[in-house]
């Protein structure tokens, strides 16, 4: 009778362990992308003392381009006096979520004024270089991080000589299509119906 007991003991803990491999050797299905795009996604990189907000307009006329709300991102920074070592890391881990949400391989990165400068040194110093597709600057300090455009990146520089903030020199990047316009103040940049013509051309190039 014991030996009995045993033999039944032992079949039902081999049926349970028989059960709980099967389980656990399911296969697991994870749900690569939460928004799928039609457009390589775009991030918008605030400037000094800006905010995810400044970039309400050209959101609104992409939207009236084609693009989705999943396509579009905006980043508020944590550093408002554009301190690169504290901006970098956060701009490396929004591209890292909108890649994961959206599926795509790379971004399209626009930013205004010292957003130009954190944005390169992201690309540079934090793994930016595999992950950015075009980097679109609107009167960029981008001088301040580096004077060449980074190799693989599709670079336009756009300035105005009317920008009483950031000199034209900072701008001015080699390599990068700097493009010179004028009668556009600093902030009048990201406010600018030809402004976002020439960002239009930019990301369709």
């Amino acid at each position: 009778m014991t030996n009995m007991r045993n033999f039944m003991t032992t079949i039902k803990f081999t049926m349970l362990a028989a059960m709980l491999s099967t389980i656990f050797c399911l296969p697991v299905f994870t749900t690569q992308a939460s928004a799928a795009t039609t457009h390589t996604p775009v991030l918008f990189v605030h400037g000094l003392g800006g905010s995810s907000s400044n970039f309400m307009y050209i959101k609104s006329y992409l939207l009236s381009q084609g693009w989705s709300q999943d396509e579009l991102y905006s980043i508020d920074l944590p550093s408002k006096n554009g301190t690169q070592v504290m901006n970098a890391p956060a701009i490396r881990s929004m591209v890292d979520d909108i890649l994961a949400r959206t599926g795509s391989s790379k971004v399209n990165i626009i930013a205004h004024s010292m957003g130009g400068a954190n944005s390169l040194y992201y690309i540079l110093n934090y793994g930016g270089a595999e992950k950015v597709d075009k980097l679109i600057t609107l009167g960029g300090a981008n001088r301040l991080t580096t004077g060449t455009a980074p190799a693989g990146i599709d670079m336009t520089s756009i300035y105005s000589i009317n920008d009483q903030i950031v000199s034209n020199y900072l701008s001015i990047v080699d390599g990068a299509n700097n493009i010179r316009i004028a009668g556009v103040y600093h902030v009048g940049l990201i406010f600018n119906s030809y402004v976002n013509s020439l960002v239009l051309n930019a990301l369709q190039e």
